[in-house]
């Protein structure tokens, strides 16, 4: 009998080992990304708002920081105004663009008109500075294309009442904002019912294409003039004025802020038309940054990064994003697997809330993490996020791999004399491994995907060119983070088909 358990034993030790290359497998990749992002030196970050004009300044904010030898980064395209200054109050980002109109509104929520210095005086005492104005009013218009409002009569925004039938497309902000749509309507009384939300660039596109008739727009938006729309007069003065500003934490270094103030005063309506015209043009926000500094004294022209030093960015930031996440559900997904196989109560209710957070919208889910303390706009954010997404995979997988176990094999793990824990290790989960790895497998493929997602707080990855792309509507700047994704997916997936063949005994195989 001693001789059978010792060579039942010896029999299953390497089934033993194979399965603890798994695990090594998920760890090592994540750890290095981790140890590697210690050392990195931390730049000044950057946030702008997902629409061409907050690109460029951006851009134009990050090469005068470079220019004074303070390392910047620009997290380009992470939402609207509340999530940037949450953003900026949290830490998170440490400067963004900003307008007076907007400050007053929907940060100090205030419908009075207040100057520089009263915006300034309230912004001090929550840890916030401002610059002087950049030079320019980008106000919000409604626009229609130009044939169809001399067709129709309307030149005001009053003109609207006289026709319920139009269709109007509006930005998802604007629908909530205290001086957007509801207390516009409110205060013009227009009649309109066919209101739908609509992405600011894809709005153009609805528009010239008479999807929808009229849309919300920034009064610098090159595509007004570049699709011949006209701006319809706002004849009751209800939008305030919103001239731009770059917002600072008082915390950023005193050169930092320093450059910030040297932007004040610097550019106006015409002059920032035209920057936005040529990032429409170029799809490069760093090209059209670069025609600011054109007339500067000592100034040189930069191109920024190359696609293939961005394309190494995106990839680092998408592994960590996708890593890390698979690291934790791994982690957190085999022992609850564990667990769920044994059934009862408790089985059913880790089963029931992991098949819930695989339905909810992992926009949503994002979206839910973001107001909770420790999280905010932040790459934890993001791989929080991905983790619960992550978990159903592996949860399943583990617990039907363990309950598909034959009997006989169960009795024979006993017959061996192993205790329990030990039958666990060394018997059922190395017979379990194949649906194990079966269900990483999947969850890697799910986080790579949806990992492109994490770019809308500003975390980064493939999804950055692909935002980036919607916004100036070009395919092809979709395309630089959809095919590395895609391509990235198809490695893991053969990655993991690989271990199979290394891990998995011939026996167990498919």
């Amino acid at each position: 009998m001693k001789r059978i358990r010792k060579a039942g034993k010896e029999e299953i030790q390497p089934l033993f080992r194979r399965f603890r290359i798994v695990f090594h497998f998920c760890a090592v990749l994540p750890f290095l990304i981790f140890t590697c992002s210690l050392f990195c030196a931390q730049p000044v970050l950057i946030g702008s708002k997902k629409f061409t004009e907050s690109y460029v300044l951006g851009e134009i904010a990050k090469r005068t920081l470079n220019e004074a030898g303070i390392p910047a980064e620009h997290r380009q395209g992470m939402g609207g105004t509340i999530i940037l200054w949450e953003a900026l109050r949290g830490g998170q980002i440490d400067i963004y663009l900003e307008y007076t109109g907007t400050i007053a509104q929907e940060i100090l929520k205030t419908e009075r008109q207040l100057s520089v210095q009263e915006i300034r005086d309230a912004l001090t005492k929550t840890g916030v500075g401002m610059t002087e104005p950049l030079g320019f009013n980008n106000t919000y218009a409604l626009v229609m294309r130009r044939n169809e409002a001399q067709r129709l009569g309307i030149r005001t925004i009053g003109d609207l009442r006289k026709h319920p039938e139009l269709k109007i497309g509006l930005t998802h902000e604007f629908l909530d904002r205290r001086d957007g749509w509801r207390p516009l309507r409110q205060r013009y009384s227009l009649p309109q019912l066919n209101i739908i939300g609509i992405d600011h660039a894809l709005g153009y596109a609805a528009l010239a294409n008479g999807s929808i008739d009229v849309k919300d727009a920034y009064s610098t938006d090159a595509k007004i003039a570049e699709n011949d729309l006209v701006s319809l007069v706002d004849d009751f003065d209800f939008f305030p004025k919103y001239d731009a500003v770059f917002l600072f934490r008082t915390s950023l270094r005193d050169d930092a802020i320093a450059g910030l103030h040297g932007l004040a005063g610097t550019l106006d309506e015409a002059r920032m038309i035209r920057l936005n015209a040529e990032a429409e043009r170029t799809k490069n926000y760093t090209t059209a940054a670069n025609l600011y500094f054109q007339n500067a004294v000592g100034s040189t022209v930069t191109t920024g990064e190359s696609f293939w030093q961005k394309l190494a960015r995106w990839t680092l930031r998408h592994l960590e994003l996708a890593g890390f996440s698979l690291l934790l559900s791994v982690m957190t997904g085999i022992p609850l697997g564990i667990v769920a196989s044994r059934g009862g109560a408790t089985g059913n209710m880790i089963l029931g809330f992991a098949g819930v957070m695989q339905t909810v919208p992992s926009l949503a889910l994002l979206a839910l993490l973001v107001p909770l303390p420790f999280f905010g706009i932040s790459v934890r954010t993001a791989i929080t996020a991905l983790f619960l997404y992550g978990l159903l995979p592996i949860v399943r997988n583990t617990a039907s791999g363990l309950q598909d176990i034959p009997r006989s094999l169960r009795e024979s793990a006993i017959a061996l004399g192993l205790a329990p824990a030990a039958r666990l290790w060394r018997i059922y989960l190395p017979m379990a491994s194949r649906s194990i790895l079966s269900g990483i497998k999947t969850s890697a493929v799910i986080n790579i995907g949806t990992a492109t997602l994490a770019a809308l707080i500003g975390a980064g990855g493939y999804g950055e060119p692909i935002l980036s792309g919607l916004n100036l509507n070009d395919h092809v700047t979709i395309l630089e983070g959809a095919i590395p994704a895609a391509l990235l997916a198809l490695v893991v997936q053969w990655s993991f088909d690989l271990l199979d063949r290394i891990l998995i005994p011939k026996g167990l195989r498919l």
